[in-house]
């Protein structure tokens, strides 16, 4: 009976629908949209249109750097949550933080969370060119590089096909219009998708 007992238990758990939260700063908290056009409602929109159970939780919080989101990890991805975006560091390079500084705190998220194993899907940015050379080289080596330690799923770059394009982005030239925001979660779909296959095969 126990076996029985147990054979249910993972059933009801492969059909209960995967709860995601995109953890992150205003481009995920979707800033100047409403909450309906924002990243994660319309990603979760995406996936359910393709046959997922699934919830995508909005904890995105604007102006947040990588060590403000780290100060926050534990109310911010709640215990239940079986899977995490994490897009971290745009306001990092936009003040010209120190690359280490942001690699440290994005390296500490993504050990707190696998400590808790919940699978990741990591969200790369890019640093403006206007910031240097040698800045943006640092800035933009620290995705990947955490990335492969790390054994992630990697997105390499959040705002690919969008950034600068004045047609999907805001009046400020920097965070996406709706328009924007679908061409992310397009374009974002498949390493989604992957996440999902992550915590329904229990790879953390």
């Amino acid at each position: 009976m126990v076996w029985i007992a147990l054979a249910g238990a993972a059933a009801m758990a492969a059909d209960r629908p995967v709860k995601i939260v995109a953890f992150g700063d205003s481009l995920t908290a979707g800033f100047g949209l409403p909450a309906d056009a924002a990243f994660p409602a319309r990603l979760e929109a995406a996936l359910k249109a393709k046959g997922y159970a699934v919830t995508v939780a909005n904890a995105g919080g604007s102006g947040d750097t990588a060590s403000a989101g780290l100060a926050r990890l534990d109310w911010s991805v709640p215990r239940d949550a079986d899977a995490a975006i994490v897009e971290f560091g745009a306001n990092d390079a936009l003040r010209g933080i120190d690359p280490r500084v942001t690699h440290s705190a994005l390296e500490s998220i993504l050990d707190r969370l696998a400590q808790r194993r919940i699978p990741v899907l990591l969200a790369g940015m890019r640093a403006p060119r206007n910031m240097g050379e040698d800045f943006a080289r640092a800035f933009d080596a620290i995705y990947p590089e955490l990335a492969s330690a790390h054994q992630v799923v990697f997105y390499p770059f959040f705002l690919d096909g969008v950034a600068t394009d004045p047609q999907l982005n805001q009046g400020d030239g920097i965070h996406p219009t709706a328009a924007g925001v679908d061409i992310i979660v397009t374009h974002i779909l498949p390493y989604a998708e992957e996440l999902i296959g992550r915590v329904r095969a229990g790879h953390h």
